[in-house]
């Protein structure tokens, strides 16, 4: 290892820490209101370390948006991998994004919205969890553990749904939380599913 790589895994590894904390911070609390001077304060840093993460605070929070979204794929693909069957997938998908999601405040959902730069990040991310289920679906059809669907539609019924969530609009329509929304699309999800099959008692 070099001179300059020993310095840059401390350096890194300080940004990928104020990355967290941003977040953390983001999540409970939004961040439209916050200044950069406010960050900096709040965080316990100098101006220009947060410049180290972004040029303007609209750049460094889409930054933090990235990385949130980033840490929850990876938390629910984590969560994935250790589904048995295609139907623990689905159900370990959602849940794990009901998971992901409990600890964002309606103010950091609403200034994700209303931030063109971060509500990209955010349409994307619901765009490849559709995707990611609608995988799902057809793998479950073509095993025979779900009913014969149209699994692009179901994908894109799924797909809206998550919008409707990330928007709010679910939430304001119904009274649920976000985490409380997906954990009632996997159970209505699967319920409308999985293949029955009659058993004759005797």
């Amino acid at each position: 290892m070099t001179t300059s790589e020993g310095r840059r895994r401390p350096v890194n590894a300080r940004r990928a820490q104020l990355l967290d904390r941003l977040r953390d911070l983001f999540l409970a609390e939004g961040f439209a209101h916050f200044t950069l001077d406010d960050l900096a304060a709040r965080l316990h840093c100098s101006k220009s370390t947060l410049y180290t993460l972004a040029g303007s605070k609209e750049q460094l929070a889409v930054r933090v948006v990235a990385h949130y979204f980033k840490s929850a794929t990876q938390q629910v693909e984590q969560r994935v991998a250790a589904a048995d069957d295609v139907r623990e997938k689905v159900r370990a998908y959602l849940d794990a994004a009901a998971e992901a999601l409990r600890p964002a405040s309606r103010e950091f959902i609403d200034d994700m919205a209303a931030n063109i730069a971060t509500r990209t990040t955010y349409e994307a991310n619901a765009h490849a969890a559709a995707d990611r289920l609608r995988g799902f679906i057809g793998e479950g059809v073509r095993q025979g553990v779900f009913r014969e669907v149209h699994a692009a539609f179901v994908g894109e019924m799924v797909g809206l749904t998550i919008v409707g969530i990330q928007r709010g609009e679910i939430g304001e329509r119904t009274g649920l939380s976000d985490a409380a929304a997906f954990e009632a699309l996997s159970q209505f999800l699967l319920g409308g599913l999985i293949a029955q099959y009659t058993v004759e008692e005797k």
